[in-house]
């Protein structure tokens, strides 16, 4: 009962069976070769893919860095603009005699004829607790 049976079957050598075959082989070696290359198509698709997605991840990080050293600069140029609007000033009451009298007296301690100055030390307010 288990034992295979042999087919005393033969097969018909006609030039009908003889095509078929080699259809059946031609189209077994296109779906072969068809597997083949897509195959190798499916590598070279995830190759590139892979590379442009780390090009891109990459660019983004270049990106982000670059807007933030940019805000950076920014706001190092506002405050480089209020300095110079600052000196501005600064070089306008220099010009004017009466402002660098003024100066004269409160940092240099020089004096006008007849008028003493008193130095009076800024206090602190510092509370100490014990």
């Amino acid at each position: 009962m288990g034992a295979e049976r042999k087919s005393n079957v033969s097969k018909i050598q006609t030039s009908y069976v003889q095509q078929k075959e080699y259809a059946e082989i031609a189209s077994a070696r296109k779906k072969k070769l068809l597997a083949r290359r897509l195959s190798v198509f499916f590598v070279f698709a995830c190759i590139i893919s892979y590379f442009m997605i780390s090009s891109y991840l990459s660019q983004t990080k270049t990106m982000e860095a670059q807007l933030t050293q940019k805000k950076k600069l920014e706001n190092e140029l506002k405050e480089l603009k209020k300095e110079q609007d600052l000196l501005k000033e600064e070089i306008i009451k220099l010009n004017d005699d009466e402002y660098i009298a003024k100066l004269a007296r409160k940092e240099y301690f020089f004096s006008d004829e007849n008028e003493i100055i008193f130095n009076i030390p800024e206090e602190k307010k510092e509370k100490k607790e014990k």
